[in-house]
């Protein structure tokens, strides 16, 4: 049997299998094996079971020890204990506390507040699901307090979370590195600056919401802190986010020392200003723990999932058929991002993104382009898959934390910052320096 003949059904089979919301780990780890079974089986034209057993449990076993035993790996659980400890700290919420009395007077100041929160709590977290979550929880009842329109109110949460894709540090990046084996210290710089853009662009739709719909966000008076008081005291929020960007950047700390020193300093501001116990400290370890185990379960089958597909060629003849059809840089490009954005609309981030490499990385070498634009590229259309109806992980989770607004009011309110999120991502195609200018000071 062809390899080439197993790989594509196969592939098949995993989207059938996470449609019917078979947790990705298993989809792939089960798949991808009894896949590679297949091929040993019937590598010589007959059918040998005995043949199989010991190549397919040498691939599946080396290629988990490998992913274990990864330098890069590592971070992962650092930086997830870095984003649960400064939530129980109280530390992630502080920028939009700031935020709050700077930008609260203004014409729908409570919303763009609620962004820049949610942009503060992503650069200390990096997972949106998690910033949509807590500043759901705590931006939503508020603005609804103040007679914002629900619409407003939801998505402006739910938009604003997605920053924690593209804002360093960012766990998608760091799968992203860790399979295309590109420099995730690299990745987190190339995220800024569309990270900053991409905050920007939603400023720009609540003031042209606001301003066409004045009685959507009613004026809010003015907090009773001082600016100078707010922002003085939103300095443990904005130390982590400094020092893994200027660590790397300045070349002092890699991406895993940078996590592993924020941990430390904010576990010492944490017990310093009384806001952890031992207890609580303990309750963050261990639901980063769990967090951790999920995400190494996931890529530990994607890796099985790669070797399968390098094993059957699947990936080299979805590159020769693009090379036969001789498309166009950009035609390809477009290729590309219709086929992310119609996943986004069914499947999670990290399983788009653990199912597509295989078979997009060679495409992008084979064209020249750059891994660490086109890992923002990337990241940008999975951040625009959490809003994208009917999956939109982000609506749903402020649907759950916030019972009082219906999901289709969410999706028709996140429709208006679909249209500049686009906007920002045929900006970023198109200009390439955005993404690779600070990662070329390196």
């Amino acid at each position: 049997m062809d390899p080439a003949s197993i790989g594509i059904p196969a592939l098949s089979l995993v989207l059938v299998l996470l449609a019917l919301r078979v947790p990705i780990a298993f989809a792939l780890a089960g798949v991808s094996t009894l896949g590679i079974f297949l091929v040993y089986a019937t590598r010589t034209g007959d059918w040998s079971a005995e043949r199989a057993i010991n190549p397919t449990s040498s691939v599946v076993f080396s290629n988990v020890f490998e992913l274990i035993h990864s330098y890069d790996l590592s971070m992962v659980p650092l930086f997830i204990a870095l984003g649960n400890i400064a939530f129980y700290a109280g530390i992630t919420t502080r920028i939009y506390d700031a935020a709050a009395v700077w930008l609260r007077p203004l014409p729908g100041g409570a919303a763009m507040a609620s962004v820049v929160g949610c942009g503060g709590f992503s650069a200390i977290s990096g997972s949106s699901i998690a910033c949509a979550s807590t500043m759901g929880r705590i931006c939503v009842p508020e603005m609804l307090r103040l007679g914002y329109d629900p619409k407003l109110a939801t998505a402006s949460v739910a938009v604003g979370g997605t920053l924690g894709s593209l804002i360093p540090p960012s766990v998608l990046f760091i799968l992203y590195g860790i399979f295309t084996e590109t420099s995730i210290a690299k990745l987190f710089l190339a995220g800024i600056l569309p990270g900053l853009l991409s905050l920007a662009a939603m400023l720009l739709v609540i003031a042209w919401w606001v301003g066409r719909h004045p009685d959507a966000a009613p004026r809010a008076e003015a907090a009773e802190a001082s600016r100078s008081e707010a922002a003085l005291a939103a300095w443990p929020a904005m130390l982590p986010f400094v020092v893994i960007v200027g660590g790397i950047s300045g070349g002092l700390l890699t991406a895993t020392e940078a996590a592993a020193v924020c941990v430390v300093l904010t576990v010492g501001i944490g017990f310093a200003q009384r806001r952890l116990t031992l207890d609580v400290l303990w309750r963050a370890i261990r639901e980063s723990l769990v967090q951790t185990a999920a995400i190494f379960l996931i890529a530990a089958a994607a890796k099985i999932f790669v070797s399968f597909m390098a094993l059957t060629g699947s990936a080299g003849a979805v590159l020769g058929w693009v090379e036969n059809a001789g498309l166009s840089h950009f035609t390809m490009i477009a290729v590309v991002v219709v086929i992310y954005l119609a996943l986004g609309m069914v499947l999670d981030p990290i399983g788009i993104l653990v199912l597509t490499l295989p078979f997009m990385v060679p495409l992008v070498e084979g064209y020249g382009m750059d891994l660490i634009w086109f890992g923002v590229i990337v990241v940008k259309l999975l951040e625009i898959g959490l809003i994208t109806p009917p999956v939109g992980l982000n609506v749903f989770v402020i649907g759950n934390v916030t019972r009082e607004v219906s999901i289709d009011r969410i999706f028709a309110g996140v429709a208006r910052f679909l249209m500049i999120d686009v906007l920002v991502l045929v900006i970023l195609i198109l200009f390439p320096i955005i993404s690779t200018l600070i990662p070329g000071t390196m």
